[in-house]
């Protein structure tokens, strides 16, 4: 079962991630235009969640580390008979405006990044991603758990905080093709 959680996050990250790519191919003035309800404009969205991957990125690190030590402490076949991946909140997590919540200031885009510099960062992240998924191909990941607030998630393990990753930048997919259908008029 485990082989399957960790194939439908990277298989999910990747589509996700291959959505938000095409957003740099689109018109200049798209991805600058600001919208009517004085939210943010594409470039912003894409500034952003290279932003929140940072910060995400180093908690999954972090909780990769431990999940890896804890290998010595803890009964991984006992935590994988009793493991349940998914949930109702964490999917909710890549619906735009399916839930409220505010962003902490240092995850706000500030354009000091340029577009091809926001892209190289997000495929690194990606990679970033894949990379520690391999890492803990067996299970691992489920043997460390942190606590996240976005939409009352509670206690998430390491295979769960990267889903949320994909998730996140999911919910700004929506909100791009909200943007665009605005811009094209069809809103």
């Amino acid at each position: 079962m485990i082989r399957e959680v960790i194939y439908h996050i990277s298989d999910t990250l990747q589509y996700t991630f291959s959505r938000v790519y095409e957003w740099f191919d689109k018109s200049t003035e798209l991805q600058n235009y600001s919208p009517k309800n004085d939210g943010w404009s594409i470039n912003q969205i894409l500034e952003h969640i290279g932003l929140t991957n940072h910060f995400l990125l180093i908690l999954i690190e972090k909780g990769k580390k431990k999940a890896l030590k804890n290998l010595h402490n803890l009964d991984l076949a006992k935590e994988l008979a009793q493991y349940t991946f998914g949930s109702k909140a964490l999917n909710e997590i890549g619906k735009h405006l399916a839930f409220d919540w505010i962003r902490p200031e240092h995850m706000e885009p500030t354009g000091a990044k340029k577009l091809p510099k926001v892209k190289v960062q997000l495929e690194a992240q990606l990679q970033q991603c894949l990379n520690v998924l391999a890492e803990m191909p067996n299970g691992e990941g489920v043997l460390y758990k942190t606590t996240m607030t976005v939409n009352e998630l509670g206690k998430i393990d390491v295979y769960q905080y990267i889903y949320f990753l994909a998730m996140h930048a999911q919910r700004h997919v929506e909100q791009m093709e909200k943007i665009e259908a605005e811009w094209l008029g069809e809103a």
